[in-house]
C-alpha cells in the first residue's frame, strides 16, 4: 500500500530522479552565476577552515593561541586572515549564499546537496570556531560524572582544577547549565573522553544534525509542494548555520534535528511520532517548545484525535526523559527556567536590550525595554495562535513568525540562533518568510561583523 502525501499524490520518485539528472547536465551551461555562487561558498568555507587555527578572530578567546592537539588537520596551514580578512570572507560568503538561494531552482539538486555536505565536512575538520560553548558542554558532563556536582545547581567554577576549566568562557564559569536534561545526559556519556575527543564528538553531533535537518527539510518540502532544492539551500548553505552552528559545535542543531523530524512526521500525519520528536527537541534545548502549541492548534491537531496523538507522543517522551533526569540530576532541572531567565536579563550586546545595556551603557533603560519586548513577543504569539486556530494561517507559518518575533525581541541573540528560523521559513509557502529569514540572517551577521571593530564588541 502506498503512502500518499497531504497533497493527494504519491511522490513520483522515478520522474523526479530523471528530471534531476537532466538538470544536473544543464547546470553549468544554463546558470553560470549560480555555479559561481556555489564555487564562492566552497572557496570561502575552505579558506575559513584552513585559516582558523592561525586567525585569532575565528577562535574562541579561551584558545588563543590554539594548542596543536586542538587545531585539527588544517592546523599547519599557517594562514592568518586577520580581523579585516574575516569580515571580508564572511560578507562574501553571505553574498554567495543569497545568490545561490535565489538561483537554486536553476541548479541541480545534487549540486546544492554536495555543496552543503562539503561545507559541513570542512567545518567538522576545522578547530572549534567563535564560541566557547563546546567546552561548557564538556564541563557540565564532567561535573556530574567525575566530580559529583549537579550541573543545574553549579557553574563550571565547581571544577576549577579540571584541565578543561581554562577553556571555558569567562562569562559562563558561574552559570549552571541552560540546556535540557536530554542533552546534558548526552554530555554525561561523552565526559570520559579527552578534551580534543570531546570537542570532536560535539562537532560530529552538530555536523550530523545539520545534515539531518537538510534531509528532513528536503523531504517535508516535497510533501508540502515546496521547491525542495530551494528549501535545502536556504537552510543548509546559510553561513551562520555552517560557520557558527557546525563550526562552533552548537547543540541548537541537535535540537532542530529532532524538532524538524517532528515537523516531517506531522506533515505525513504521523502525529504520535511527531509529538514525540517535538518533545525530544524541547528537552535538548527549551527553545524548541515554541513549535508545540502551533502543532496542537494547527492542522496536525485540528481534530481531537490528532491532538490526542500528538500529546501521547509528547507525554511518552517527556516521561522517559523525566525518569532519566531524576536519576542523573535529581531536582536540578527545576532550576533551569530561572537560570535561562537570568541569562536573558543579563543579555549580550548583539540583542536590542543587550546593546542598550552593554554598549550604550544604560542598564535601567535596557532592562525596562527588555520587559516591554517580552510582552510584545507574548502578544504576538497569542495573536498568531488565534489565527492558526481559526484556520487563517498555516501552522508552520505561524510558528515561523513566532520564532522570528522571539529572535528579534530576545535579550540574548547569538548568531547561530538564526538556525531556529531557517527550516520553518524553508518549508513555508509564504515567500515573505523566506525573504525575512534572509534579511534577518544578513542583519545578524552584520551585527556580528561589527564585533571585529576594536572597542565595539568581541565574538563569543
Amino acid at each position: 500500500m502506498s503512502v500518499r502525501s497531504p497533497l493527494g499524490a504519491t511522490p513520483q520518485h522515478g520522474a523526479y530522479e530523471l528530471e534531476t539528472a537532466r538538470t544536473a547536465r544543464r547546470v553549468l551551461i544554463r546558470d553560470p552565476v549560480g555555479a559561481l555562487a556555489i564555487a564562492g561558498l566552497l572557496a570561502a568555507g575552505l579558506l575559513i577552515a584552513l585559516s582558523a587555527a592561525s586567525t585569532d578572530a575565528l577562535l574562541p578567546l579561551s584558545v588563543r593561541p590554539i594548542p596543536t592537539w586542538l587545531a585539527g588537520p588544517f592546523g599547519g596551514a599557517g594562514i592568518n586572515l586577520g580581523g579585516v580578512g574575516v569580515m571580508i570572507t564572511l560578507a562574501a560568503m553571505f553574498l554567495f549564499y543569497v545568490i545561490a538561494v535565489q538561483r537554486s531552482d536553476r541548479l541541480s539538486p545534487r549540486t546544492v546537496l554536495m555543496c552543503i555536505a562539503a561545507l559541513v565536512a570542512l567545518m567538522l575538520l576545522a578547530p572549534p570556531l567563535l564560541s566557547t560553548d563546546v567546552f561548557s558542554y564538556g564541563a557540565y558532563g564532567r561535573m556530574g560524572t567525575l566530580y559529583g556536582a549537579n550541573p543545574y545547581l553549579h557553574g563550571p567554577y565547581a571544577i576549577s582544577m579540571d584541565p578543561l576549566y581554562p577553556f571555558i568562557g569567562a562569562k559562563w564559569v558561574n552559570t549552571p547549565s541552560v540546556y535540557g536534561p536530554l542533552f546534558t545526559a548526552v554530555s554525561y556519556v561523552l565526559a570520559p573522553l579527552s578534551i580534543a575527543a570531546n570537542v570532536l564528538a560535539y562537532k560530529a553531533i552538530a555536523a550530523l544534525s545539520s545534515l539531518a535537518i537538510v534531509a528532513f527539510v528536503w523531504n517535508a518540502a516535497r510533501w508540502r509542494g515546496v521547491d525542495a532544492a530551494k528549501a535545502a539551500a536556504l537552510v543548509g548553505l546559510n553561513p551562520l548555520l555552517i560557520i557558527y552552528g557546525v563550526g562552533g559545535a552548537h547543540n541548537d542543531l541537535l535540537m532542530l534535528a529532532a524538532s524538524v523530524a517532528g515537523v516531517y512526521a506531522l506533515v505525513q500525519r504521523r502525529n504520535v511520532a511527531g509529538g514525540g520528536m517535538l518533545a525530544a527537541g524541547t528537552w535538548v534545548k527549551l527553545s524548541g517548545a515554541l513549535l508545540f502549541p502551533f502543532a496542537l492548534l494547527g492542522e496536525p491537531g485540528k481534530r481531537l484525535r490528532g491532538r490526542r496523538e500528538i500529546l501521547i507522543g509528547a507525554v511518552a517522551v517527556t516521561v522517559a526523559v523525566g525518569l532519566i533526569s531524576a536519576i542523573l540530576f535529581g531536582t536540578g532541572p527545576l532550576h533551569l527556567p530561572s537560570t535561562i531567565a537570568q541569562n536573558q536579563r543579563d543579555g549580550d550586546w548583539h540583542s536590542i536590550p543587550g546593546f542598550i545595556v552593554n554598549v550604550v551603557g544604560l542598564p535601567t533603560v535596557g532592562h525596562v525595554f527588555g520587559i516591554v519586548l517580552e510582552c510584545v513577543f507574548a502578544a504576538i504569539c497569542v495573536w498568531l495562535l488565534i489565527r492558526v486556530r481559526r484556520g487563517q494561517l498555516d501552522w508552520l507559518d505561524g510558528a515561523a513568525w513566532a520564532t522570528f518575533a522571539m529572535l528579534v525581541t530576545a535579550g540574548s541573540l547569538l548568531p547561530w540562533y538564526v538556525a531556529w528560523l531557517m527550516p520553518l521559513a524553508a518549508l513555508s509557502r509564504d515567500q515573505r518568510l523566506r525573504r525575512t529569514a534572509l534579511v534577518l540572517s544578513g542583519v545578524i551577521l552584520a551585527i556580528q561583523l561589527i564585533g571585529y571593530i576594536p572597542h565595539v564588541g568581541t565574538p563569543m
